[in-house]
């Protein structure tokens, strides 16, 4: 087991106290700025170094800024009240405005390429993988970021709208911006709780 009362000094390492200390923001507690056109690059080229078996790029990525997070809103707006008989004018207008919550929304898309030396599921892991560097990414220039997925994830007119192949799913949706507020800390799991040796 670990042992959490080891007297050896633990040495401080700005990468791992980020590590540490990194923490998502709701969105909807961002608000602009959002990240600057260089700052994007630095967080897209970050997302995209990643763990990736047989060189793959089992993952892009669809931009909604601007104006496009209202079309998009759109979009959801009219899926979600075609298919909700019992849906109220108040929850379809949030689904309009779900994109606006952040200056920035970046879907993370998963596809999965036939290949026998790297299975769907390493595929998937590196597309998780993609999210989650977009949020250290985002968080280190100093915005807030929350990864999500909600309903419009795994909807297949959702599907459509963003125009996915048949070997494509949304991993996520990553929302950055400038947190209005500081995010409180949350209970993380004990180590003691989650680490074993093997034979346990």
């Amino acid at each position: 087991m670990i042992n959490p009362n080891t007297t050896k000094p633990i040495l401080t390492n700005p990468i791992v106290d980020h590590l540490l200390t990194r923490r998502s923001v709701s969105a909807a507690q961002l608000g602009e700025p959002g990240p600057t056109p260089e700052q994007l690059t630095q967080i897209l080229t970050a997302a995209a170094r990643v763990p990736d078996h047989k060189k793959l790029a089992p993952w892009r990525f669809i931009l909604f800024r601007g104006e496009a997070r209202a079309a998009f809103g759109e979009e959801l707006a009219r899926i979600f009240e075609a298919q909700q008989d019992d849906a109220t004018p108040a929850r379809i207008d949030f689904e309009r405005n779900r994109f606006l919550r952040a200056p920035l929304v970046i879907a993370v898309i998963s596809r999965v390429v036939e290949n026998a030396a790297a299975p769907a599921w390493e595929q998937e892991l590196s597309a998780g993988a993609a999210c989650l560097n977009l949020l250290h990414a985002a968080s280190a220039l100093g915005f807030g970021a929350q990864w999500i997925t909600e309903w419009c994830a795994f909807d297949a007119e959702v599907a459509k709208v963003l125009g996915l192949a048949a070997n494509e799913r949304v991993a996520g949706f990553v929302y950055i911006g400038t947190a209005t507020v500081k995010p409180e800390e949350r209970d993380r799991p004990q180590l003691g709780d989650i680490v074993t040796d093997f034979p346990g």
